[in-house]
């Protein structure tokens, strides 16, 4: 009895496995795919797999309960969505062969994958936009105008400023105690300009503006610095 379960195990690991992408199982439903087609694509893929690139329905039959019509039936629909082709090919040889192909069908799963994740990214940007217009009323203690919040949905989608740059320009205009959309649309504009597109860049620029380097002729503790740099008196 102990002999023969390594035996078994061999048996079973001999016969190699049918490797099916997470990805099948997740969207299938989502491309149409009925329970007992999905079935059909795991045998037809396992005959593939052992080197079967065209199994007839006879041989669908035979490894399943399905009859000649379900198998049929379930091949044609899988023809008629896209899914299941058939291709030429060349073996080793250079003779040509027929073959089955379900890569339309993966390209659709890659697709809705695609989709989602694209969809995932704009439904967090909402919520980052959002967020823009909940901290600028709390900034300015009072509910935006009409003009206000075109202004703001403009930066963002005519001239695709960052969530996270609007958030520094406002954080900007904070420390300067200059509550106004003119003034950080200049902080914005002169960013643009300057091809600041980070929080770095930002933190770098804010630097550069804020602090004046020490003269030789004033003591150490005369350094002159200024503390927030006023973007409207911005020259070029």
């Amino acid at each position: 009895m102990q002999q023969q379960q390594p035996d078994r195990l061999r048996m079973w690991t001999e016969q190699g496995n049918v490797t099916i992408s997470q990805l099948f199982f997740l969207h299938y439903k989502k491309c149409d795919i009925q329970d007992d087609e999905a079935l059909l694509i795991l045998h037809m893929l396992a005959f593939i797999d052992q080197g079967n690139h065209f199994p007839t329905p006879v041989d669908l039959v035979e490894r399943s309960h399905f009859s000649h019509e379900q198998v049929s039936r379930h091949m044609q629909r899988l023809f008629q969505k896209g899914y299941l082709t058939i291709q030429q090919r060349y073996d080793e040889k250079g003779v040509l062969f027929e073959a089955f192909s379900f890569h339309s069908l993966w390209n659709r799963i890659i697709d809705l994958l695609l989709t989602e994740k694209k969809e995932e990214h704009e439904l967090t940007q909402k919520d980052h936009e959002g967020e823009i217009f909940r901290l600028f009323e709390q900034e300015f203690g009072r509910f935006l105008s009409p003009m206000e919040s075109e202004t703001i949905s403009m930066w963002m989608d005519q001239d695709k400023q960052s969530p996270e740059l609007i958030r520094a320009a406002l954080k900007e205009a904070v420390l300067a105690q200059k509550m106004s959309l003119r003034y950080i649309d200049r902080i914005l504009f002169e960013w643009k300009k300057k091809n600041v597109k980070t929080l770095l860049d930002v933190e770098k620029q804010a630097n550069q503006f804020r602090t004046v380097p020490e003269r030789t002729s004033a003591p150490a503790q005369k350094t002159n610095k200024v503390p927030f740099y006023n973007w409207l008196e911005e020259r070029d």
